[in-house]
């Protein structure tokens, strides 16, 4: 089988953020709601979790709970209680040493893929079903939350920023990952092409995902400082569309937008086959068989509460050299260098 469930490529883009104006008006939660997230999306999960293989399908979010909790371990500081928000079936409370966390409560949609969920010995794990998006939790009573793939499913992100901000301590720190624009662009792409072509016409077959332009915005407006924003690109082959719907359905990562049409009907299938094999397929390296490529962007972001022992920036105006003098200083260090 052609390179199915198995990474070709990952490239990763760092960016270091400090200060970012926030973008639109972010600082309200918004009234309108685009994904049906306890109905539909919890649905999705719950039949997921009930699948005989569904470890068949954690690839992914098994890749990404790892990485998310490697940047936990560089984090020099005790951090006692912990909050993994949007746990899923332990895909990140597995990789949390009893070193790292003593405490941990477990946050999910989904009964049975908190039942699947599990840490490591000498970690205390307390699980809850979430009944709405936000973090619930007494203020500056948690040092750390983490999020894996979770978040890009809520509909108001500033809401839920806030809340994590709400229960952490001073200096408490906030990491998650989440996918970004950029996930399955090969796929909404074929499907608006496809659809287009038989119809006229297009339909949101592809739920929409945050831009990493608007993450660095949202955490500012809600409270967070030193923000450390990165993305990966995890380049998936898959012998055939069929292969790639069917992996979105087994790890509960199909649409749930309450505008998305319910079916998808035979002729776009097949167009969007001929189309996605034509624009995107990709040859394994070794056996030379032909497949197709699906791109899953993940973005990882670092937030930290505010406190008084943390640095800050220098006041405005007290520089006391000009960058217009610069050259002028390192030229003058290079000749008594050369002297």
């Amino acid at each position: 089988m052609f390179l199915n469930r198995n990474l070709i490529k990952c490239r990763s883009i760092f960016t270091s953020v400090k200060h970012l104006r926030p973008i639109g008006n972010v600082h309200q939660s918004s009234d309108v709601n685009i994904f049906d997230v306890f109905n539909a999306k919890r649905l999705q999960k719950e039949r997921a979790a009930k699948r005989d293989d569904v470890e068949t399908y954690d690839y992914i979010k098994e890749e990404v709970g790892f990485r998310l909790s490697d940047r936990l371990f560089d984090i020099k500081k005790e951090l006692k209680n912990a909050v993994d928000f949007g746990g899923g079936r332990g895909y990140l409370s597995k990789n949390i040493l009893a070193e790292t966390a003593q405490n941990l409560k477990i946050y999910d949609i989904s009964e049975t893929m908190l039942e699947q969920a599990t840490g490591t010995p000498g970690v205390e794990i307390e699980k809850h079903l979430l009944t709405n998006e936000y973090l619930d939790l007494p203020e500056n009573s948690q040092d750390v939350v983490i999020s894996n793939l979770a978040l890009h499913w809520f509909n108001d992100l500033p809401g839920v920023f806030r809340s994590i901000n709400r229960c952490l301590k001073p200096d408490g720190v906030f990491l998650a990952s989440l996918f970004g624009g950029e996930t399955l662009y090969e796929l909404r792409s074929t499907l608006h092409l496809a659809e287009a072509e038989r119809f006229g016409g297009l339909s949101p077959h592809i739920s929409p995902f945050t831009q990493i332009r608007d993450i660095g915005g949202l955490l500012n407006s809600s409270g967070f400082t030193m923000l450390t924003i990165d993305t990966d690109e995890m380049v998936i082959g898959y012998p055939s569309i069929f292969e790639l719907l069917q992996d979105l359905k087994g790890m509960a990562e199909n649409n749930a937008a309450f505008n998305r049409p319910l079916t998808l009907s035979r002729d776009v299938l097949l167009s969007a086959v001929a189309i996605y094999k034509e624009m995107y397929k990709k040859s394994h390296p070794e056996t030379k068989e032909e497949g197709i490529h699906a791109t899953f962007q993940v973005i990882y972001l670092v937030g930290w509460k505010p406190h008084e022992s943390q640095q800050k920036p220098a006041e405005r105006g007290s520089a006391n050299v000009s960058f217009k003098d610069l050259g002028k200083i390192m030229t003058e260090k290079k000749d008594k260098k050369v002297e």
